[in-house]
């Protein structure tokens, strides 16, 4: 094809397109080059890559911790994305962020280079492996990271060491984090499986696990009866079991829309029972019993009973087994997480007991949850939730653990057709704290020009018609701030030893914790008690 005949063609971006057989090996690759490659979930599949020897680099618009640990791994990458990027690749890696103006993309299709999504690549590293998919509207990440943490931890022989694909980092003793992507030598790979961009249709798993189908990325789907539609054909995919909620109404959607002979073979765990889920369609009922948190313990403890014939498929007796599981991470939420984690774990292999103590070690993923630190009294903790299921679970753990103390909410909304769309539905979920300041909309894929009527506002209107039980002296319990730095010290400014401020969104919003410990000891050095 001439050059003239290449420019002709249109570039078209289109993540659901397959790109690789099923056979295909990352040996096909050739030179492999990622744009935006300091993103969580890009620089993950960039190390894994270079951790099976093949020869990649990237670029990105600025730098960052992920640029800094590739570099570290010697991958080169660019600051800045340019045409001259991909001179000499042979593949080039683009996420749904990226678009087809982008000059890596125009320069890679004029040259006929090869130009697949991310999740291609994510697709290729299942071949030949027992894989376990992660997908739903929130808990991936911590369920993704739970399941590799146990079996690094519980699991023997080819379990010993898995491959992970997480899109983020998992906390580790000592205040040390661990990172995301892991190429190991066992024969599993455990991956976090994104639906914003109905990609995840690619992928083959031998188990899928579906935390919730919460509608959610609506921009992409119209609806969410499309929505439920692309976890019904992921579900499909997976050659052994599904493993999935039954205490979310779109899973259980999910469930009753799947194929007869997939629902048989799926794992339902729940704290309800069977009579107020509904029809099971013959799927197995887990059920998670007796959680709670005493006050102050640190500790989230269940117990997951798990039917015979169930225990049975898993090699571990014929008989009912209940098993007693405590968690140092808090919430109702992560004790759904991690008997979804467990029961994948227990289905690869590992025992029971051992799958347990396991998850009774893992410290969070990043940003889940995560206590950046204490001053003059006050507890700053960072979460990476944005979705509004998200964050009402947050701030029912946060009471949990801090059943005495004022909770203060700084919130960065995150795409301005989610803040849209939910807006009421986030002011309910951020009445569950005493304080909240919202502030400017980080855009991510978007324009602020394609949403004049959206901003921080939306949700602070939308939340005059929700009760709250307190308000702080001025009659208000919500604000909006769009200068997040003046919204951090602001907040910062109004707390009282035994508060506990949050951080929370998927944007830059996590860089205001130590803005925050910083305005809180200045005031302690200034006498301000």
């Amino acid at each position: 094809m001439s050059e003239a005949q290449t420019n002709a063609t249109p570039i078209v971006l289109d993540p659901m397109r397959v790109a690789f057989a099923p056979d295909a090996t990352v040996l096909q690759l050739g030179r492999t080059h990622f744009i935006g490659i300091g993103g969580a979930g890009m620089s993950v599949l960039a190390e894994m890559l270079h951790e099976r020897g093949v020869d990649v680099d990237g670029s990105d618009r600025e730098e960052g911790s992920k640029t800094e640990r590739l570099r570290s791994l010697g991958i080169t990458v660019e600051i800045g994305q340019q045409a001259d990027n991909v001179r000499g690749a042979d593949t080039v890696v683009y996420s749904s962020a990226i678009k087809p103006d982008n000059p890596e993309i125009v320069a890679a299709h004029e040259r006929g280079v090869r130009i697949v999504h991310r999740s291609d690549i994510l697709a290729l590293l299942m071949n030949g492996r027992r894989a376990v998919t992660v997908a739903g509207a929130h808990g991936k990440t911590t369920t993704s990271s739970l399941l590799s943490h146990i079996l690094v931890h519980a699991g023997t022989g080819e379990l010993a060491d898995p491959s992970y694909a997480i899109g983020g980092t998992i906390q580790a003793p000592g205040g040390a984090v661990l990172d995301g992507g892991h190429a190991g030598r066992g024969d599993v790979l455990v991956a976090e499986a994104d639906e914003s961009d109905g990609s995840f249709c690619k992928y083959r798993p031998s188990i899928a696990v579906i935390t919730n189908a919460l509608a959610d990325h609506l921009d992409h789907y119209g609806d969410e009866a499309h929505y439920c539609a692309a976890f019904v054909d992921h579900a499909g995919h997976a050659s052994g079991h599904v493993v999935m909620t039954g205490d979310d109404e779109g899973a259980v959607a999910v469930l009753r829309d799947l194929n007869p002979s997939v629902a048989r073979r799926t794992i339902v765990y729940a704290t309800k029972d069977a009579d107020q889920i509904g029809d099971l369609r013959g799927a197995t009922l887990v059920r998670i019993d007796a959680e709670h948190e005493s006050a102050d313990s640190g500790r989230e403890t269940f117990t997951v009973h798990v039917p015979a014939s169930l225990a049975s498929v898993c090699g571990c007796g014929d008989a009912d087994l209940a098993l007693p599981v405590s968690l140092a991470i808090p919430g109702m939420h992560n004790a759904r997480n991690a008997t979804a984690a467990i029961l994948a774990a227990m289905l690869l292999g590992v025992t029971p007991e051992a799958a347990a103590q396991a998850a009774s070690t893992f410290l969070g993923a990043s940003r889940r949850f995560q206590v950046r630190g204490e001053e003059n009294g006050v507890t700053v903790v960072d979460d990476y939730a944005h979705h509004p299921t998200e964050i009402s679970a947050l701030l029912d753990a946060a009471r949990r653990r801090y059943p005495r103390s004022v909770i203060r909410v700084l919130f960065q909304p995150h795409l301005f057709s989610r803040t849209r769309m939910f807006a009421h539905e986030f002011a309910e979920a951020l009445s569950k704290a005493d304080d909240v300041i919202v502030t400017g909309i980080f855009p991510a894929r978007e324009l602020q020009r394609d949403f004049p009527d959206v901003s921080a506002m939306t949700i602070v209107d939308a939340a005059q018609d929700v009760p709250h039980a307190s308000a702080q002296g001025d009659g208000t319990w919500i604000r909006a701030v769009d200068d997040m730095q003046v919204a951090a010290q602001m907040l910062a400014m109004r707390c009282r030893p035994t508060d506990v401020v949050f951080t929370v969104g998927a944007g830059d919003i996590t860089a205001m914790g130590a803005v925050i410990l910083h305005a809180l000891g200045a005031r302690h050095n200034l006498g301000d008690r």
